[in-house]
């Protein structure tokens, strides 16, 4: 799995999420507990993560929809 994007917005994950899905392609959120445990402060970012293989398709869905990847 390679890291796709990073970010402490919430809705910029779930916007992102949902733009993969909508293209089938699969995606997982890293780091979800440790944004829970530190009471939504924001400090910590979220990572969505996607496989090798699915990455260069990911990026341009990202891209086209101008979502910042936070790196």
């Amino acid at each position: 799995m390679k890291e796709l994007l990073r970010s402490t917005d919430p809705t910029i994950i779930a916007f992102a999420s949902a733009l993969l899905e909508g293209e089938d392609i699969d995606c997982f959120q890293m780091d979800v507990n440790m944004s829970v445990l530190e009471g939504g402060i924001g400090i910590f970012p979220r990572r969505l993560m996607v496989r090798a293989d699915d990455y260069d398709d990911a990026l341009v869905v990202m891209r086209d929809n101008e979502i910042p990847l936070g790196r």
